[in-house]
């Protein structure tokens, strides 16, 4: 009889972040259950604020999930039906939903070969003149070149639109990932740096006339109950992940420290590991690390027999977008992202977690190094 391995290293401890916190947030959630308040509240609106400072803006709107938050945004920006909006095509799927459910056409772009970051050069000749905004992805836990997209965005008249679903607490030389921008959505999903207890997310932004059409349409069209602007929808941070948030918030700068330390670590470990490609960070960027992900050959077989290692590996993700069956109707050909496909084929994601300890990532790494087959394409990058 086979037996499955059991995982030594998990790919992500959530229970660790739980039980750090659990003492603050359990009496909190306890009153909320004992008066019944579950929708909004003064613990929603102070996350709100503490989020909203915590990255640099004005308004921090809480909403149901990190897709929603996309789609609030790109809404409050005037992206409508028929318009097009540009994404990298090396992101989760969620960043093109965003677009689809208004009824808009995700146009997609290649990243980056060092990053696998939008990249701005391919960026402008998708323009065209339907094409309302542009949404940069802060993917892996670093920022995009909003720097080099604003002139762009300024030349077309088009939005930035931020999607920060994995960056809370990442910054470039310009600011903090989810200021940089006319709005930003990101999602509070429990794997991510800032993580809730379920699904959650927030609408960032310094301009009140978006702060005021996301609080708006997330509720039903309405300010006022039964008094509705609009044909809305109904997307709400609920009470409950609010002081969960609150604990983590306080804790984040020290857990993505955390992380940086794991990631650096990293970095020694693999530097004597042919085969195995780790990643760079963007000059300026203060990285946190939400994935790290590295490139090897021969990627599937590596992943495969690595699933007998006891070590959580995972792939985000295995195929871009625009091979997705869900966007084969684009009409988009394999071949015309070379940098995101060839990644794709070789990325592989090691664990990352802010309570990884050294120990566990040499596990990692020894694991890593036994099943990788060293090629000269996966020379290591300083």
């Amino acid at each position: 009889m086979s037996s499955i391995p059991t995982t030594r290293v998990p790919f992500l401890d959530l229970a660790a972040q739980q039980a750090e916190v659990a003492d603050e947030v359990l009496p909190v959630w306890r009153a909320q259950f004992e008066s019944a308040s579950f929708i909004g509240g003064p613990e929603v609106a102070a996350f709100e604020r503490d989020y909203a400072a915590y990255i640099g803006v004005e308004h921090c709107i809480g909403v149901g999930n990190g897709t929603d938050a996309v789609e609030l945004a790109l809404r409050a920006v005037g992206v409508g039906r028929g318009d097009e909006v540009i994404i990298p095509v090396n992101t989760f799927i969620a960043t093109a939903e965003a677009a689809t459910r208004i009824g808009a056409t995700p146009v997609f772009v290649d990243v980056d070969d060092e990053h696998l970051l939008i990249d701005p050069s391919a960026v402008e000749a998708a323009i065209t003149p339907r094409t309302r905004a542009i949404v940069p992805v802060h993917l892996y836990g670093q920022t995009a070149p909003v720097e080099d997209l604003q002139p762009i965005a300024e030349r077309h008249g088009l939005a930035i639109v931020e999607d920060a679903a994995q960056s809370q607490g990442a910054s470039s030389a310009f600011g903090r990932a989810g200021a940089l921008g006319r709005v930003a959505a990101t999602s509070f999903y429990p794997g991510k740096n800032l993580g809730a207890g379920g699904d959650a997310g927030a609408v960032l932004t310094d301009d009140p006339v978006v702060a005021d059409f996301v609080r708006n349409f997330a509720a039903h069209g309405s300010l006022v109950k039964y008094v509705h602007d609009r044909a809305g929808a109904n997307s709400r941070l609920d009470a409950v992940q609010a002081p969960l948030l609150r604990a983590k918030l306080r804790r984040l700068d020290d857990w993505n420290a955390a992380r940086r330390t794991a990631a650096a670590r990293y970095g020694e470990l693999l530097a004597d590991v042919s085969g195995v490609r780790a990643p760079v960070v963007r000059p300026g960027n203060d990285d946190v690390w939400h994935l790290y992900v590295v490139r090897v050959d021969e990627r599937d077989r590596v992943f495969a027999e690595l699933g007998a290692s006891g070590v959580g590996f995972a792939i985000h993700y295995p195929a871009p977008l625009h091979l997705t069956a869900a966007y084969a109707e684009l009409g988009y050909r394999e071949g015309e992202f070379p940098v995101a496909e060839a990644a794709a084929a070789r990325i592989l994601s090691l664990p990352m977690f802010p309570h990884l300890t050294a120990g566990q990532q040499e596990i990692v790494v020894d694991a890593l190094s036994r099943v990788v087959a060293p090629g000269p394409a996966m020379v290591r990058r300083p």
